[in-house]
């Protein structure tokens, strides 16, 4: 395989960031903006030792799942990987990667699969767009040939696999004041000459703006990612920032701000300071109200989520009796979620932010059944009851290896494991299921519509005879 080379190519399937996938001769190929059946031309642009990239320069049959993307962006942004497939395709072909990585990642058999895999919690036609709640925008400036145009800020997101900023004024999955406060943020850095942040120089001040939107309560609230340490953490004319915002949106009730001066592709640093309002806002799932920090993580998708916790309660069996161990509990969604039908529900979470506001969201809606601790869970879990079940909902890299190894010591009756990645997902239900467990339910999720992601909620059990026995379970 070389650079430039051009071929022909069936696209078989699709990558976990959405992008088509071919083999020639069993060398893999990525190809952005393919769809599985489609039958293309396309030059390949990148060579590695084991896959490389390449880019379709025509269609020539295009599959029977092809539909044209909305968006005129939608080719070079890397966001929506997903707008160029129908929607019932995409719920399938999501469905199809979580099986396949259980199969091919950890080993499970088909026979297995065919009995624990349930149908995707798919999308619904009516909330296929503007369902985002949170958006985080890079913030630069025009680089020098740009003319006149030199300096001038840009607002967008990254082009797919670069730091190229995309500048945009309209995104058809984030929120729809997303435009609107875009717009004035621009209006506000050209008249006061406010420079966008630079990654090559590391000069410029705004370097991300972060709109975060309550579905139910209808609050906003923004935070803007600055280059300055936490000392020094003021914006000037910040006044005339909050006066230009909250002349257009009355509902925004909070405007933070974030230090981050080092050259890093992180987002945020660690020193926020309130420039409006509260260091948070205020939503709701189902009838619990949460309070939810800039730095908080809380699911993108509000409907998503909702139908996402309801099946995490249902796996988890609660009878009313059970202690429940929260693992990764951010600002207790799930923790709370559960703690109404568990005997008391103990969440762990390494961000002392979020576990600020998760007993803050406890003492907000009167459950007194739920208790939060800042640390490692496997630090913390020698001072906790044992647990009867576990949740997990870690981050894309999925559970540490001694998070693992303490749930295997404590041999909680039942485990459910909340992923938004199936490779990692497979990776460590391998290793529980080494360990003694089975497991009994699987079922997806499209938290993220039209983008490469999925999520999905498992249920193990605890097997009764000895840990050997689990290994049945393995091709």
């Amino acid at each position: 395989m070389e650079k430039n080379q051009q071929l022909t190519l069936r696209i078989e399937t699709l990558g976990t960031e959405g992008e088509g996938i071919s083999h020639v001769d069993g060398y893999t190929l990525f190809l952005k903006d393919a769809a599985p059946g489609d039958l293309v031309q396309a030059v390949v642009t990148k060579v590695g030792k084991t896959y490389g990239y390449a880019r379709v320069l025509d269609i020539l049959e295009p599959s029977a799942d092809r539909i044209s993307p909305c968006c005129p962006l939608a080719k070079r942004c890397g966001g929506c990987t997903l707008q160029h497939i129908a929607p019932a395709a995409e719920d399938r072909f999501k469905e199809q990667r979580v099986r396949d990585c259980l199969h091919r990642i950890g080993g499970f058999s088909e026979e297995l699969l065919d009995a624990v895999m349930e149908p995707i919690i798919g999308i619904r036609e009516d909330e296929l767009w503007h369902y985002r709640n949170k958006a985080q925008f890079p913030v630069g400036a025009r680089n020098d040939d740009a003319g006149q145009d030199a300096g001038m800020p840009e607002i967008g997101f990254y082009a797919a696999r670069s730091h190229e900023i995309i500048d945009l004024n309209h995104c058809y999955i984030q929120c729809e004041e997303h435009e609107d406060i875009i717009r004035i943020l621009r209006s506000y850095m050209q008249a006061y000459r406010i420079q966008g942040y630079d990654e090559q120089s590391g000069k410029g001040l705004i370097r991300h703006l972060m709109i975060r939107k309550g579905f139910r309560s209808g609050e906003i609230g923004i935070c803007l990612v600055l280059n300055r340490d936490a000392d020094h953490l003021t914006l000037p004319h910040g006044k005339e920032l909050v006066d230009m915002l909250r002349g257009t949106f009355p509902q925004i009730t909070s405007i933070c701000l974030n230090a981050n001066p080092k050259k890093t592709n992180v987002i945020f640093g660690e020193g926020l300071r309130v420039l409006y309002g509260e260091d948070y806002i205020t939503d709701m799932i189902g009838d619990l109200t949460f309070r939810i920090s800039p730095l908080s993580f809380f699911q993108v998708n509000p409907r998503q989520m909702v139908r996402l916790y309801q099946t995490a309660l249902e796996f988890a069996g609660l009878t009313g009796q059970e202690t429940v161990w929260d693992l990764y509990c951010g600002i207790g969604t799930i923790s709370l979620f559960l703690a109404r039908s568990a005997a008391h529900v103990y969440g762990v979470e390494i961000v002392p932010e979020a576990i600020r506001n998760a007993r803050l969201n406890a003492e907000e809606n009167h459950i007194l059944n739920a208790d939060f601790s800042v640390g490692a869970a496997e630090d913390v879990a020698p001072e906790l009851p044992k647990p009867d079940v576990i949740v997990v909902d870690p981050p894309r890299k999925g559970c540490d290896a001694k998070l693992l190894d303490t749930i295997l010591d404590y041999q909680p009756e039942r485990i459910v494991y909340v992923s938004c990645d199936p490779a990692t997902l497979a990776r460590d239900l391998k290793i529980l299921a080494a360990g003694g467990y089975d497991i009994r339910r699987v079922r997806p999720c499209n938290m993220f519509p039209r983008g490469g992601h999925i999520e999905c909620v498992t249920l193990l059990q605890r097997m009764s005879n000895t840990r050997e026995q689990s290994f049945r379970n393995i091709k």
